[in-house]
C-alpha cells in the first residue's frame, strides 16, 4: 500500500533538504535581520552570501561539527578576502590582477586535500564578492560584520540543526584493520598454515574499508602535516600487511615453525635455546597498534620482540628452497608490520615518536611549513592536474573581472559566478554543463521576470516568498542537476535584489546576460588550458612512472647480484624521482575518476590502477632490498642466481618500457605487429639456482609481484590493440551534480585515489 509516491524520501534528498534547511535558515536569518531591523542593506547582502557561499555553493565534508569546525577556520581568511576584494576593486587592473593571484592561491590548495577544495569556492565567491560596485572602501566594517553575523549563524546551524552522526573515523578503521591482521597472524601460526576462505574474505573487507572510495571525504588522511601523513601510512602498511599474511606460504613439508614466546621462555629454564615465532611477534604488534591507535599508550615492547625476530628471519641462510622462500615471505610481512606500528606510533603522537631513523618516516622530524612547501612545490609544475585547474579557472576569472571591468556589465558579480560554477576540467563536460545552465537560467529568467511584472514594488510579497523559494532551491538544485539549480536560484537572486533595491523585469535579463557572458569565458578557457581533463595527463604520467619503475627494477637487480657494503640511507636511488611520479599519477588518476564519460561508443578500459601498484611495489621492494636497517655487508650472489636475477629484472623492466611507450607513444614509437604479452609470474622466474642465497629468494619474489602487475597491464593494451582504439574510459563513476551552479570542486581532485597503497609522501 506504498500508494504512487513513496513513503521516504531517497537518500540524497533528505541529505539536500538537510543541508538546504540549514543554508535557508542562516541566510535568511542574517539578511532579514541586518535589512529591515537595522536597515543595513550592505551588511544583510554579505549575511545572505557568506552563508550561501559557504554552505550552498561549497561542498564542505564531513558532520555538522566537523564543518563548523572548519567554517571557524575559515570566517579569518573571508576577512582577508574581503579587505583585499574592497580596495583591490577601485581599479580595474588591480581588480584584475588581484583576481588572478587570489584565484590562483584559493584554487591552488586543493592540494590540501578535501576540507581545502571544498571550501575554495566559498572562499573565491567571498572574494568576488567585493570586487564590483559599489567601490566604497568605508562600507568595509559594515560588509565583514555582516559576513561574519552569517557565517556565526551557519556554524550554529551546522551544530543544531539536524546534525549528522559522524562517521567512522579513519584511526578507528586501521585499528580495525590491525586487529584483523593480529587474528591472521594467529591463525597462520597453526596447521594448516593457511587462511580458510572466510578469514580472506575479512582481510580483504577491512582492508577495502581503507581505501578512500570508502572513507568519506572529512575522514580521508591527505593533509600534508606529520600526523596525517603517518596516518596514511598506517592505512598502506596495513592493507601491505593484510594482503602479505594472505599470500604467506606455508612451511615445507616435515618443517617445524617456531614456538611462539609462552615456549620460549619454557625452553629456557631448561637449558634449551629456540627462535621466537615471527608470526606470534606480528600479532602483538598488531594488536598493540590498535590500541595506540585507540587512544591506549602500550610499553613498545611487542615492536622491539618483532624487531629482534625480523634480525633472526634476516640472519637465517641456508635450508631448502621452499623453506627460503618462506622466510623472505615473513621478512615481508614483518617489515609491514613494523611500518604499521611505527607510522601508528607517529600518528597518535606527532613529532614526539621514536623514529630510529629518517627512510620511510622522512616526515616524522618535519615542521608543518617545510611539509606543506614540499607539498605545495611538489604539484607547482604543468604536469600536476591540480597546477593545471588552478590556472585554468584564475585566467578565466580574472578574464570575466576585467571584461565586466571595462564593459561595466550591470551585476558583474553574476558573470564571475557563472565562470566559477560552470567551468569544468573537460571542454565536454564545460559545453554539457553550460548548455544546461543557460537552458535552466533562461527558464529561471522567464519566471523572475513574470514574478517582479507582475509583483512590482510590493517588497512584502518578495520577503514571504524568499525562506520557502531558497528551501526548494538547495533542496533540488544538488539533486536534480545544473539546469534545475540554475533555473531556481536565477529566481532566488531575483528576490533578494528586489528587496535591496526597486527592481524591473529587466533584472531578469541582466542575470541571463551575465550568465550567458561568464559561461562563454568558461567555455574558452575550457578549450585553451587543458580541454581534455586528466585524460592526456593521465596517460603521460603513468607513463613517466612505468620508465622511472624501470630504471629503479634494473639498478637494483644489479646491485642485489653484485652484493656490497650496505649502509642506512634516506632512501634507496631512484626513490625520490619514483615517489613524485606517482604523486603526479595518482593525482591525475583521481581526477580522471570524477570526470563523467563522454557521448559515443563504448571506450575500452584500461586497468590505471594496476600501474599505480607496480609503481609502489617497485618503491616498496627496492627500499626492503637495498635499505637495511644498520650497516651490513651482503655476499654477491652467485654466477647462476646472479645471471637469473638479471635477466627476470630485465624482462620485467622491458615490458614496463614496453607499456609506458603504448601508454604516451610519441611520434616514431615503433609499432608493434602483436599485442604486448607481459611474461606472467611464472613464466617469467627461472628455475631456482642450486645454492641460492636468502636475497636471491626475496629478490625474485618481489620481481614476482611486478609480473603479475604488468599481466594486468598487457590484458588491457592487448585488448585496445585488438580493437583499434586509443580511448579509455573512466574507472569510476562521476561525481553528482550538486549545488546551484554547483561547486567547483570537480575541477579540484580533493582526495586520494582509490589505489591500496597511496602514501601522499609529496
Amino acid at each position: 500500500m506504498g500508494g504512487p509516491f513513496p513513503r521516504r524520501l531517497p537518500p540524497a534528498y533528505r541529505a539536500a533538504a538537510r543541508r538546504a534547511l540549514r543554508v535557508t535558515i542562516a541566510a535568511g536569518t542574517g539578511f532579514y535581520v541586518l535589512l529591515y531591523g537595522f536597515d543595513l542593506a550592505v551588511g544583510a547582502t554579505y549575511a545572505l552570501f557568506g552563508a550561501i557561499a559557504m554552505a550552498g555553493l561549497s561542498h564542505l565534508p564531513g558532520s555538522g561539527r566537523q564543518r563548523a569546525m572548519l567554517l571557524v577556520g575559515v570566517v579569518p581568511v573571508c576577512w582577508v578576502l574581503i579587505t583585499l576584494g574592497t580596495y583591490l576593486s577601485v581599479r580595474t587592473w588591480s581588480a584584475v590582477l588581484g583576481m588572478l593571484v587570489v584565484g590562483f592561491a584559493l584554487a591552488f590548495t586543493a592540494v590540501g586535500g578535501p576540507r581545502f577544495a571544498g571550501a575554495a569556492t566559498g572562499l573565491q565567491l567571498m572574494y568576488i564578492l567585493p570586487s564590483f560596485p559599489p567601490y566604497d572602501p568605508g562600507s568595509l566594517g559594515e560588509r565583514l560584520a555582516g559576513a561574519t553575523f552569517g557565517l556565526a549563524l551557519l556554524i550554529i546551524a551546522e551544530i543544531t540543526l539536524l546534525p549528522e552522526p559522524s562517521a567512522l573515523p579513519y584511526r578507528e578503521r586501521a585499528a580495525r584493520a590491525a586487529d584483523g591482521a593480529a587474528r591472521c597472524a594467529d591463525r597462520l601460526r597453526t596447521a594448516p598454515y593457511t587462511l580458510p576462505e572466510a578469514a580472506q574474505r575479512t582481510a580483504r573487507a577491512l582492508s577495502t574499508g581503507l581505501r578512500s572510495s570508502q572513507v568519506p571525504e572529512a575522514e580521508r588522511p591527505a593533509g600534508a602535516g606529520v600526523r596525517q601523513r603517518a596516518l596514511a601510512h598506517t592505512g598502506l602498511a596495513t592493507r601491505t600487511l593484510l594482503s602479505r599474511l594472505t599470500v604467506l606460504p606455508p612451511p615445507p613439508q616435515g618443517a617445524v615453525p617456531p614456538a611462539d614466546e609462552a615456549d620460549v621462555g619454557a625452553a629456557e629454564s631448561a637449558g634449551a635455546t629456540q627462535r621466537t615465532d615471527p608470526l606470534r611477534a606480528v600479532m602483538e604488534v598488531a594488536r598493540e597498534t590498535a590500541d595506540r591507535l585507540r587512544g591506549r599508550l602500550p610499553d613498545g615492547r611487542a615492536h622491539t620482540a618483532l624487531q629482534q625476530a625480523r634480525q633472526a628471519l634476516a640472519a637465517t641462510e641456508g635450508g631448502s628452497p621452499a623453506a627460503l622462500r618462506r622466510n623472505a615471505a615473513l621478512l615481508e610481512v614483518a617489515d609491514a608490520a613494523l611500518a604499521m606500528s611505527t607510522a601508528a606510533d607517529i600518528a597518535v603522537r606527532g613529532r614526539a615518536a621514536d623514529v630510529p631513523a629518517p627512510g620511510r618516516f622522512w616526515y616524522a622530524r618535519q615542521r608543518a611549513p617545510r611539509l606543506w612547501w614540499r607539498r605545495l612545490s611538489g604539484h607547482a609544475a604543468g604536469r600536476s592536474v591540480f597546477f593545471q585547474n588552478a590556472v585554468r579557472i584564475s585566467l578565466a576569472l580574472a578574464a570575466a573581472r576585467l571584461i565586466a571591468g571595462i564593459d561595466t556589465l550591470p551585476h558583474g558579480f553574476w558573470v564571475l559566478l557563472a565562470t566559477l560554477t560552470l567551468t569544468r576540467t573537460t571542454v565536454r563536460e564545460t559545453r554539457t554543463t553550460e548548455r544546461k545552465a543557460l537552458t535552466g537560467t533562461l527558464v529561471g529568467a522567464l519566471v523572475a521576470a513574470t514574478l517582479l511584472a507582475v509583483v512590482g514594488t510590493d517588497i512584502e510579497v518578495y520577503a514571504v516568498a524568499l525562506p520557502p523559494l531558497m528551501l526548494v532551491t538547495f533542496t533540488l538544485g544538488p539533486v536534480k542537476g545544473v539546469g534545475w539549480a540554475q533555473a531556481l536560484f536565477t529566481v532566488v537572486v531575483a528576490l533578494v535584489f528586489a528587496q535591496l533595491a526597486p527592481a524591473t523585469w529587466q533584472l531578469a535579463e541582466f542575470r541571463l546576460l551575465d550568465v550567458l557572458t561568464g559561461s562563454a569565458i568558461g567555455a574558452v578557457f575550457g578549450l585553451l588550458a587543458w580541454p581534455r581533463g586528466a585524460h592526456d595527463e593521465l596517460r603521460r604520467s603513468v607513463a613517466v612512472l612505468l620508465r622511472i619503475a624501470a630504471e629503479i627494477v634494473v639498478a637494483t637487480t644489479a646491485q642485489v647480484a653484485a652484493g656490497g657494503r650496505r649502509v642506512p640511507v634516506v632512501t634507496a636511488p631512484g626513490h625520490r624521482s619514483l615517489q613524485h611520479a606517482l604523486v603526479m599519477a595518482e593525482s591525475a588518476y583521481a581526477q580522471y575518476q570524477s570526470e563523467p564519460q563522454g557521448l559515443g561508443p563504448p571506450q575500452v578500459r584500461r586497468d590505471w590502477q594496476a600501474a599505480l601498484i607496480a609503481g609502489h611495489h617497485t618503491l616498496w621492494g627496492a627500499d626492503r632490498l637495498l635499505v637495511p636497517a644498520e650497516p651490513v655487508v651482503i655476499p654477491p650472489l652467485g654466477r647462476e642466481a646472479s645471471e637469473s636475477v638479471i635477466r627476470t629484472g630485465d624482462r620485467i623492466a622491458a615490458g614496463m618500457l614496453l607499456t609506458s611507450a603504448r601508454m604516451d607513444p610519441t611520434g616514431d614509437t615503433a609499432e608493434t605487429p602483436a599485442p604486448l604479452h607481459a611474461p606472467t609470474a611464472s613464466a617469467t622466474m627461472a628455475a631456482d639456482p642450486p645454492g641460492a642465497a636468502r636475497a636471491y629468494y626475496a629478490t625474485v619474489s618481489w620481481l614476482a609481484s611486478l609480473a603479475t602487475d604488468l599481466e594486468r597491464l598487457a590484458a588491457e593494451n592487448a585488448t585496445e590493440a585488438e580493437t583499434g582504439t586509443g580511448s579509455d574510459s573512466k574507472q569510476g563513476q562521476g561525481q553528482e551534480q550538486r549545488a546551484p551552479t554547483v561547486a567547483a570542486s570537480r575541477a579540484h581532485p580533493a582526495s586520494a585515489p582509490d589505489d591500496p597503497r597511496s602514501t601522499h609522501e609529496q
